[in-house]
Parts: C-alpha cells; sequence; structure tokens
C-alpha cells in the first residue's frame, strides 16, 4: 500500500470540549476498524475503538465515551476505566493496558488523522480484504 499522508477526521468545531466523540474508519493491522477522537483539554487526542480488556468497542451510544462527569472514557461493556488524555487504564479490568492511540493534528479549522505502520485508511473504493474460509461443516464422508 503507498505512503498515504494526514486523513481528514472531522471539522475542529465539531469537537467540543469533554463532548461526544466523533468517529472514523481505518483498518488496523488490514482488518476493518473504528477510531474516535475526543477534546480534552483544549487538545484533541484519537484512539482505536476497542478496550484493551476486550476487543470491543467502548461507546455506550454512538460517540459517548465518557462517564457521566465527563472526567474519563468508560468501556460500555464491562467498566474499564481509561485516562482521556493518555489512554492509560485508570481500573477495572484493562490492567495495565491501555488505548492504542492514533496521531492526530488540528490546523485550519480541521482534524486530521495520521496512518502508521498499523493503522491505515479505509478506501471505501476497494474491494474488502477476502474473509477466512468459512469451517467445514458437513459431516465425513462414510
Amino acid at each position: 500500500m503507498p505512503e498515504a499522508g494526514p486523513q481528514f477526521l472531522c471539522r475542529s468545531d465539531d469537537l467540543a470540549e469533554r463532548g461526544k466523540g466523533v468517529g472514523f474508519d481505518v483498518l488496523l493491522w488490514r482488518q476493518p476498524a473504528r477510531g474516535f477522537a475526543l477534546r480534552i483539554d483544549g487538545r484533541v487526542v484519537a484512539y482505536i475503538n476497542r478496550c484493551a480488556h476486550v476487543p470491543t468497542e467502548l461507546d455506550w451510544n454512538p460517540g459517548d465515551f465518557l462517564d457521566a462527569e465527563r472526567r474519563i472514557i468508560v468501556c460500555a461493556v464491562h467498566g474499564a476505566q481509561y485516562a482521556p488524555e493518555s489512554g492509560r487504564c485508570l481500573g477495572g479490568p484493562c490492567g495495565r493496558g491501555r488505548l492504542m492511540p492514533v496521531t492526530v493534528s488540528e490546523g485550519g479549522g480541521e482534524v486530521s488523522w495520521y496512518p502508521s505502520r498499523d493503522i491505515a485508511p479505509l478506501a471505501f473504493d476497494e474491494p474488502a480484504p477476502p474473509a477466512p474460509p468459512a469451517p467445514n461443516t458437513e459431516p465425513p464422508a462414510p
């Protein structure tokens, strides 16, 4: 895959301070995944939308990643808690894990994310990666 430059994520004003997150599609290890961005203490942060405890999406409802006090990211499935400014596990079943960061920048009223070795743009006009073969469920021939 050719080297990809910055990818448009959203307009700056789409991210309110400690408000709803903005999701975006990526390829993580060549498989479709979701990322999300939040504005925390005036700075945009982004992570792969995947709990470190169990690989499930974190948001309670689309874009709702923060607890009721808007202080920490909480996994909707098992309650793992993460520091929004670093993605570091603060408590719950995530242990010493952390969220996978996505590099972002903000300028000119726009937020962009940057591909890495593990995270690539999802090209909607390209065919999806092939699915693994289905297991053989037919009984053996007599």
